[in-house]
This record gives C-alpha cells, structure tokens and sequence, in this order.
C-alpha cells in the first residue's frame, strides 16, 4: 500500500510484521492507518495464509515455518518496498508485533543500512546489536508469559551498553498482545498511546 497509487508522491516507507496470529484484519487496519498518516507501508505474509485462532494452533503453525524463508520474505519485501518509497536509495522503518518484532530487529541488524527506525511491539532478539544503526522504539507489557524477565532485562541492557539510546516503554496492567485485537489481550488505551507514541517516533 501506498499513498503514491493515486498519483501523489509515495511517502517514507514501513515494513510491517505481523504476530504469529497471521496478517489479520487488524494488522491490515493497522497498515491503512500508517497509510492515511502519509507513509509508504509493506506488511508480507509470513504465514503463508494461515490464521490461527488460538494461542496453541500459533504456536503449532509457527514451529513449522521455515526461518530461512522467513528471513529471505522479509528481506526481499524490504527491497521491495524501499523501491517504493519518496527515497528509493535511503532506509525505512520496520515495525514488528511479537514474532514479527523479532523478525525487524533481525534485520535491523543483519542489514543495518536499510533501517532508520525499528518498533518492537513485545518482542526481543538474542543477536548482539553492535551493528545496529536503527533508531529503537520498543512497547513491553507488565505482565508476559511469552517472554521471561530475565530475557527482557538482557534485552534491554545490551541495547543500552552497546549506546543505541533506545525508548522503551512499559505498559501497566497489560499482558502479551496487549496491542492486537486477534488475541484476548486487547487493551484498547494501552495500544492508543503505543500508536501514538509510534506516530511520533516514525515523524520524529
């Protein structure tokens, strides 16, 4: 999707990576909002048309992706949608949700020239982030059964000793998924303020 398809110029670009919940109705609402605020948007379907619709059918489905295709969709939608965009030569954003989230912080890292911006919506990776050069915007919940505190805590520790200057945001009250409205996690202020907050950081 693209604010250049009716004739005006294509604005800066955001790839979007859905949850293990597939690319939903929400991911695709989420997607039309990035495009009415201006932006150039990609969300690739890394579950090949799967839906799962409970958090065990996810879990299922995901372990039998392959990560290898996985890593080639998000790249090859990356080049994609930088061709796109108002800059075809500069970098974009990436926002990721759960899965996805650890899927744009890969990138951000494995291909650091192609991403200004990174939005990790509940989600964390374990590669060291030396090479990253994206900006960071990340939204955790208080309470998370997917990803353990200790996890967190390294996460958010290696970032601020390697002086990537992240913002992170914590969320009161809220669990996993607390932004989607595919799980039953849904926290409807909680994911107002994390879109705005989001807003500003891709305007920034």
């Amino acid at each position: 999707m693209r604010p250049g398809d009716d004739g005006a110029s294509p604005g800066p670009g955001v790839l979007v990576l859905h949850s293990w919940w597939g690319l939903t109705a929400g991911v695709k609402a989420y997607c039309n909002r990035l495009c009415d605020e201006g932006f150039a948007v990609l969300a690739p379907d890394l579950l090949d048309g799967l839906a799962p619709q409970t958090a065990a059918e996810a879990e299922f489905e995901l372990a039998r992706t392959d990560p290898n295709a996985t890593a080639g969709l998000v790249l090859s939608s990356t080049v994609a949608l930088r061709s796109l965009t108002d800059d075809p030569s500069g970098p974009i954003a990436v926002i990721g949700f759960s899965m996805g989230a650890s899927w744009a912080l890969w990138a951000a890292i494995r291909q650091p020239e192609s991403f200004r911006r990174v939005v990790a919506y509940y989600g964390v990776q374990s590669l060291a982030v030396d090479e990253l050069t994206a900006d960071v915007l990340a939204h955790f919940p208080e309470h998370d059964d997917l990803i353990g505190d200790e996890e967190l805590t390294d996460f958010e520790a290696r970032l601020f000793e390697a002086r990537k200057d992240p913002e992170i945001w914590h969320y009161p009250g809220t669990r996993h998924f607390f932004a989607e409205e595919a799980g039953d996690a849904f926290d409807a202020p909680a994911a107002a303020l994390a879109w705005d907050r989001t807003l500003a950081f891709l305007r920034r």
